[in-house]
């Protein structure tokens, strides 16, 4: 009899640490939908759709406190070093979500400024930049789900590829706006509108180097080959 309390206690904590669990993938996906809801309003020029997904990005903030006031809760409960660690994980995973969140509505808020300009031929690039970071966010979100320090270094070397599209996508804008004076507005915007792409990509990155940290504690992440020579192009 006297385990029951106990028991109570254990499954409430486990209660509580499922539903941590929960809001983080909830949050993360709403951001990973965000962006995908971002690209397809750069394709379409949708100005409604656009203001519709930059008015989103509230929701995934309130998230964000969500899962902040439910980590208070766990730390309150004393936890064990395993449990730390799942704390401090989920307070810096919420915080990368939550800024991915932000990238996507910025580049949603810069399709509305690319809209006064002619439709572009050269978008094609930023969606193939943004599908890369779709996919590393949701992989990312399984390899939290499922505490899988392989998986979530997977994601993390996936990140390369994407610092050699925006390299890529860098040098080409920079291109067209030195051969057309017309193309440096309508350039400018997509070069903002990669780099906060790139920058969803490294918070992708740094949760799945949070996944590591959950389950492996302080064990040295393997080096990581990072390809974006942007600050080196003349």
């Amino acid at each position: 009899m006297n385990s029951q309390p106990h028991d109570h206690i254990v499954k409430s904590y486990d209660e509580e640490r499922s539903r941590l669990t929960n809001e983080i993938l909830r949050m993360g996906e709403m951001a990973a939908a965000q962006l995908e809801s971002a690209l397809d309003v750069v394709e379409r020029r949708d100005d409604k759709a656009a203001e519709r997904i930059i008015a989103n990005d509230d929701a995934i903030d309130a998230l964000e406190h969500e899962v902040s006031q439910d980590v208070m809760k766990l730390a309150l409960r004393g936890p064990m070093a395993r449990d730390l660690r799942e704390i401090l994980a989920a307070l810096r995973i919420a915080a990368d979500i939550e800024r991915v969140g932000d990238y996507a509505a910025n580049v949603a808020k810069r399709s509305t400024a690319l809209n006064l300009a002619p439709p572009l031929p050269y978008t094609r690039g930023l969606t193939v930049l943004g599908e890369l970071a779709v996919r590393q966010m949701r992989e990312v979100l399984v390899a939290f789900r499922d505490s899988d320090p392989v998986a979530a270094q997977r994601v993390r070397a996936q990140d390369a590829e994407i610092d050699t599209v925006y390299t890529g996508l860098f040098r080409e804008l920079l291109t067209y706006m030195m051969e057309d004076p017309r193309a440096i507005t309508p350039c400018t915007h997509l070069l903002f509108m990669a780099k906060n792409i790139e920058r969803i990509g490294d918070h992708a990155t740094n949760i799945a180097e949070n996944v590591w940290f959950l389950v492996k504690g302080d064990e040295p992440l393997p080096p990581r080959d990072k390809r974006d020579f942007t600050n080196t192009v003349t």
